[in-house]
């Protein structure tokens, strides 16, 4: 993974899931991130829409999410989680992001900071949710 774009969804990933776990206020995560990384290393604006359009749109993620779910969203490893929302939420709010930029970097960040097979898992449920939220664009990549 490189590139400005590709780190602004690593930090974000980040974000989201101390945000899950520590239910920390999302401006002080924003804060510290923006203390702690190097400013040109990532497109700052669009880590700034992602960590906040995730808990800003969650009940809307995680029902898009719900029905490709083999459980609770919940009970989804936590890492997992803040990829499937991030995925979910870059699929439904950013359009001009080819959907599958959008799963092979929610891949990739499942690769490096999830479970062993935790990959394949996100994988398939943003497959799947891209088939419902991108199906025009689907249709159009496949002729």
């Amino acid at each position: 993974m490189s590139g400005k774009r590709s780190q602004s969804r690593q930090l974000a990933l980040q974000a989201i899931y101390q945000w899950q776990l520590a239910s920390q206020n999302i401006k002080d995560i924003v804060q510290q991130f923006k203390d702690d990384e190097k400013p040109n290393s990532y497109e700052e604006a669009y880590f700034s829409d992602l960590i906040y359009g995730v808990p800003t749109h969650l009940n809307e993620l995680d029902e898009a999410l719900s029905p490709y779910l083999d459980r609770a969203i919940l009970s989804v490893d936590p890492v997992e989680r803040a990829a499937l929302r991030l995925g979910a939420y870059e699929l439904a709010h950013h359009p001009e992001v080819p959907y599958r930029v959008v799963i092979n970097e929610a891949v990739e960040l499942t690769k490096i900071f999830g479970a062993e097979d935790g990959h394949k898992y996100i994988n398939g449920v943003l497959d799947k949710l891209a088939k419902k939220l991108r199906a025009e664009e689907i249709k159009t990549s496949s002729k």
